[in-house]
């Protein structure tokens, strides 16, 4: 048992890189410093990892409650977050700004139609899209999440069609409102993926809002379209880049685990206003390597 957690406190399950705890009628989610990548939790961890996660997800989850209420209770520890209990959807509602990533490797193969969305042709890698667009998948325990239509979603019953219009709406603006936030820190909110759950009073946002784990935050001082941003960028990205880069590594260097766990600090110290992206101490891949 973590020393925050209380007692009484009975774990229920461990995720990739969260252990949840039963503890009455809510729940606690200890932020390990575990990390994952491509379905697989990698045998090193990131000093710090957990704590600056949990302090993240807490700030921005008080924040976007504003918008949209969530599963927050309150902060218990470093690492610790008492929760609302929720029956969680499973589905992850993707919203993207820009072009990267798997929407990326689709548009450059040739697909135009992204998630039922038309996009026009010509764009480049990193490019700002037209207007944000939702792009869900399943949300699976084991193995990788698979893209869902709106039709096949509700028509295999994971969601009615009142939750999907109701969450649909709410992805697009929680990602306006967490964009302009992180614009505030000048920083590029690219990509979130959100999840929700039902409770007896309705729906309810749950899990993390956008940190390292779960969005792509690029710098403005350092953006620039028709190029790979994990040079400068705040998210898992970098550690994907070096796993691919060497051929999925089963260890990780000690640069390299330095250089996550700035990115993971550091996305909340500019959140917070504490530092600048050039105080972070940022180093790309090939310097790395």
């Amino acid at each position: 048992m973590c020393p925050e957690i209380p007692a009484g406190a009975v774990l229920a399950w461990r995720g990739k890189v969260k252990d949840v705890y039963d503890y009455g009628d809510d729940l606690l989610l200890y932020f390990t410093d575990r990390i994952s990548a491509f379905d697989e939790v990698l045998k090193d961890e990131i000093p710090e990892k957990g704590r600056y996660l949990c302090l993240t997800s807490e700030l921005l989850l008080r924040k976007g409650s504003r918008v949209y209420p969530n599963h927050i209770v309150k902060r218990i520890g470093d690492r610790t977050l008492l929760v609302v209990r929720a029956k969680r959807i499973d589905i992850e509602f993707i919203v993207r700004g820009y072009l990267y990533g798997s929407a990326w490797r689709a548009y450059s193969s040739g697909r135009r139609t992204i998630s039922g969305v038309r996009l026009p042709g010509g764009l480049k890698i990193a490019e700002k899209l037209p207007g944000p667009i939702l792009t869900p998948t399943t949300k699976s325990t084991i193995g990788h999440d698979m893209e869902i239509s709106k039709e096949k979603a509700i028509g295999s019953g994971l969601i009615t069609v009142e939750e999907w219009a109701e969450l649909e709406e709410t992805s697009l603006r929680l990602y306006e409102f967490y964009g302009e936030l992180f614009r505030n820190r000048g920083l590029i909110l690219a990509d979130i993926k959100l999840e929700f759950g039902r409770t007896g009073d309705g729906l309810m946002m749950i899990d993390e809002p956008p940190t390292h784990d779960s969005a792509r935050i690029w710098t403005e001082k350092y953006y620039e379209p028709g190029r790979f941003q994990e040079d400068h960028c705040l998210d898992k990205e970098f550690l994907r880049a070096y796993l691919r880069i060497s051929g999925g590594a089963t260890r990780l260097p000690a640069q390299v685990i330095e250089q996550i766990a700035a990115r993971v600090r550091g996305s909340y110290e500019i959140l917070v206003g504490r530092r600048n992206v050039d105080e972070l101490g940022l180093k790309g891949l090939e310097e790395v390597i």
